[in-house]
């Protein structure tokens, strides 16, 4: 498999789609990530734990029907392209 644009583009999809299945009550908790962990108070600057948090939900409620598209997309052209 050569090193394509499209296989770029492809890993890229793969990560997001990582990211977008990550459930809160079932892995997030678990490990320590739950919804209340890295809250901080008024005036703290976030820190990374709660930042990231923040990107995994952000990915979750903003990416789920763009990401359906393309998955679909990059499914078709994989068949019909191999």
């Amino acid at each position: 498999m050569a090193f394509t644009l499209y296989s770029l583009i492809q890993a890229a999809i793969l990560c997001v789609n990582a990211v977008a299945v990550l459930h809160e009550e079932r892995f997030l908790s678990k490990v320590g990530w739950g919804a209340d962990q890295g809250i901080g108070g008024f005036g703290d600057e976030p820190g990374i734990k709660s930042q990231l948090l923040n990107l995994i939900r952000s990915v979750r409620t903003v990416m789920r029907v763009p990401l359906i598209i393309v998955n679909t997309v990059c499914i078709v052209l994989l068949l019909l392209f191999g």
